[in-house]
């Protein structure tokens, strides 16, 4: 692994490539938004690093996060998942995937696409913010509030406002890339 300058939680070979690679680019791959999503969801009180250790498991687990496919899970399918060791086996969190998956298709045709309802609240620019350290960096915003709300409403479980935010990390809407990092464009 070569010494670059990163921003300060990438710190693993799998963080790193994560970093270099994904985190903070603008996404709007229809399938990959999806996934994303659920894997934030999935998250919720882990660290990011575990993760990316279980993404492999989770895709295959999950169908390749289809929302076609995962609407439809049943009790069966669930139990399942609960026994899967390679993957996150919460309970609630496993209901979630499957409850995400539905509220998806409510979501499209309220608004064409999952890609369409997010970039519509940056007006299709990612929010470009300059934090000088990582506590620079807020856990959440008015914003990811807002994506939260509207999100619940439409029946999205597991997308509090703090998963947001780091959604939108993720997918590029907002640029928290360090800047000492040297990939912050």
């Amino acid at each position: 692994m070569s010494e670059k300058r990163r921003c300060e939680w990438a710190k693993t070979p799998l963080d790193c490539e994560y970093h270099d690679k994904e985190w903070g680019k603008p996404l709007h791959d229809e399938r990959r938004l999806f996934e994303m999503l659920m894997l934030e969801g999935q998250q919720a009180g882990l660290s990011w690093s575990t993760i990316l250790k279980k993404r492999e498991a989770m895709r295959k687990a999950y169908d390749n996060f289809d929302p076609e496919i995962m609407k439809n899970y049943d009790d069966k399918k669930m139990a399942e998942l609960l026994e899967n060791e390679g993957i996150i086996r919460n309970r609630l969190k496993v209901k979630a995937a499957v409850t995400n998956s539905n509220a998806y298709f409510k979501l499209k045709e309220e608004h064409g696409s999952l890609d369409n309802f997010l970039w519509r609240y940056v007006n299709g620019k990612p929010i470009q913010n300059h934090p000088k350290t990582i506590a620079d960096i807020p856990v959440s915003t008015e914003l990811s509030a807002q994506i939260s709300k509207d999100l619940k409403k439409i029946g999205f479980t597991f997308v509090g406002s703090t998963i947001i935010y780091a959604y939108m990390q993720a997918i590029g809407m907002v640029n928290d890339h360090l800047e000492s990092c040297e990939f912050r464009d």
